[in-house]
């Protein structure tokens, strides 16, 4: 399951769709918005997306993680629109038979996430600059 939202992201229900009896191991991560990047503080972040590439490439990386691991369920969620510190901007939950697949079928998922999906975000200063954060810039996250 993959989703793009400007809605609040509900990590429980999202952390319930991916449970599988077959499963022994489900791997939730949340990426937060920071007060800080680096030096520079952060009062809040505005994300924007092409909703049809994000979602198809949103999609390439659960097909990517379905193929390379036993996957039970697999959901990755990103927000849109403005958020403030310690809002939650993405959320993947995957379940698995064990722990360690688990664990790097999600961690691959947000990097895959971080690298290919067309999602920018603006990162807004107190005194009202931003600088707007290209998909594919490396940066400590």
């Amino acid at each position: 399951m993959i989703s793009l939202t400007t809605d609040a992201i509900d990590y429980t229900a999202l952390t319930e769709s991916v449970r599988d009896p077959h499963c022994g191991a489900v791997t939730l991560f949340l990426g937060t918005v920071r007060d800080l990047t680096g030096d520079v503080v952060t009062t809040h972040l505005d994300y924007e997306a092409y909703a049809p590439m994000a979602e198809k490439q949103l999609a390439a990386v659960e097909a990517e993680v379905r193929q390379q691991w036993p996957v039970g369920g697999v959901a990755i969620v990103h927000r849109l629109g403005r958020l403030h510190v310690n809002d939650i901007s993405v959320a993947i939950a995957v379940s698995c038979p064990h722990r360690d697949q688990s664990f790097a079928a999600c961690r691959y998922a947000i990097d895959r996430v971080k690298a290919i999906v067309p999602i920018w975000k603006k990162d807004n200063a107190p005194d009202g600059t931003s600088d707007w954060i290209h998909p594919t810039e490396t940066h400590a996250s």
